[in-house]
């Protein structure tokens, strides 16, 4: 894909206020079809993206989640860059999302779980999740200025949620005492929670190393 066509999928992306992850996702999406074909994707038919498709599911051998993924940038490319009409979705069938259910714990379950883990600042990270019912990108984007402790307004603010929307969740008395002893021990600047450096938050990927880890430990 050349620069020029890259420059003007970003500019759609950005106008149609796509996240980041979404952003990358389809990035890679139309990239991988130029690289099939070794053309440019504008140049393609209908007939050979659904080849492309067919090579995904039976030769790489990818599932229909993933095909359904690549599927939406290809469509969001095509409709909004090269202006091609897509609604049949190149004929291709809509693939379910095999999305899996997620695990829900007991509250027993999350009171051992908070309870094996002696580190300070992975202790109040899950806490903080699980208290006040944040999604783990939310929670690793906090900033001190988020928690409002006034005991009128007790709320911890999100900002640039999912879909990009912001948002307020309920700050609970417990939640405020174990940010305020964690405040005291590590005086984060920026991030609520840093990740290596002062600039720079904790990542989902490591979040979720630690909600792992922790289940591991003994009761």
């Amino acid at each position: 894909m050349s620069s020029e066509l890259r420059t003007r999928l970003v500019t759609q992306m950005d106008l149609h206020g796509l996240a980041s992850n979404t952003q990358r996702g389809y990035l890679m999406s139309v990239k991988a079809l130029a690289a099939y074909y070794k053309e440019s994707p504008e140049k393609l038919t209908d007939e050979q993206i659904r080849a492309y498709f067919h090579h995904l599911l039976k030769e790489r051998k990818l599932t229909k989640r993933s095909c359904h993924r690549y599927l939406s940038g290809l469509v969001f490319f095509y409709r909004h860059v090269c202006k091609r009409e897509v609604n049949d979705r190149f004929g291709l069938p809509y693939w379910r999302s095999e999305k899996k259910l997620p695990i829900v714990l007991s509250i027993e379950e999350v009171t051992r779980l908070l309870s094996c883990e002696h580190n300070v600042k992975h202790r109040v990270l899950l806490k903080t999740i699980y208290s006040a019912g944040l999604r783990v990108s939310e929670a690793v984007r906090l900033k001190p200025r988020h928690i409002e402790s006034d005991p009128s307004r007790m709320l911890i603010r999100i900002e640039n949620g999912k879909g990009k929307k912001d948002r307020y969740t309920v700050l609970s008395k417990k939640l405020l005492k174990e940010l305020r002893l964690y405040w005291e021990k590590y005086r984060p600047e920026k991030w609520l929670f840093p990740g290596y450096g002062k600039d720079k938050h904790l990542t989902t990927t490591a979040a979720s190393r630690i909600f792992y880890n922790a289940k591991k430990k003994p009761a």
